[in-house]
């Protein structure tokens, strides 16, 4: 698939999900000022997957936060497998704890088959954190503590993402993630 179709596809899941049903709060105004960075990785190898994450990483913490203020950097192969995402996830974030970078950068976290660990398997949780392809997003620690430092209740965003999906039901949270199912 062409980088531009895997950019595009990201984009119109982060339109109807993410913003659209208002599953991230803070995604709207660094969507609309074009501060978002898409990294579109083909690699299959763990050392090329590693590389393609420290690049990425280097690019986010290079550039100047009013042009890159957040990195999604997705997946086009070699990471179908759940676990095998995961296992990268946690190469990555063990790389930015062995370099000190846990005060500057955090992880979130999207992939097809998202699922959250003690959570049955069919419930509309996992879908807050499905998307069309495995994605790590790379934020600025920064930017995100000023964010939350604005919102009341930071744990109540996830119960309200929850009791969204659950209010649209099954049919159309599947409709509008179709890789998801």
């Amino acid at each position: 698939m062409a980088h531009q179709d895997v950019v595009e596809n990201t984009r119109q899941w982060l339109d109807q999900m993410v913003v659209g049903l208002n599953l991230c709060p803070f995604a709207s105004s660094v969507i609309s000022r074009d501060q978002v960075f898409y990294a579109v990785c083909d690699a299959t190898t763990d050392a090329q997957l590693e590389q393609f994450c420290v690049d990425e990483l280097q690019r986010l913490l290079g550039a100047n936060e009013n042009d890159i203020a957040t990195s999604l950097l997705m997946f086009t192969q070699g990471l179908e497998d759940f676990d095998a995402y995961l296992d990268l996830l946690d190469w990555f974030q063990q790389v930015l704890e062995q370099a000190e970078l846990t005060e500057h950068v955090q992880l979130a976290s999207f992939h097809p088959q998202y699922q959250f660990e003690g959570v049955a398997a069919d419930d509309l949780s996992h879908f807050t954190n499905r998307s069309p392809y495995p994605i790590i997003h790379i934020l600025r620690q920064e930017q995100m503590t000023k964010v939350l430092a604005q919102v009341s209740d930071p744990e109540q965003i996830y119960k309200d993402n929850i009791e969204t999906l659950n209010k649209l039901g099954r049919p159309k949270v599947e409709a509008l993630c179709p890789w998801g199912v």
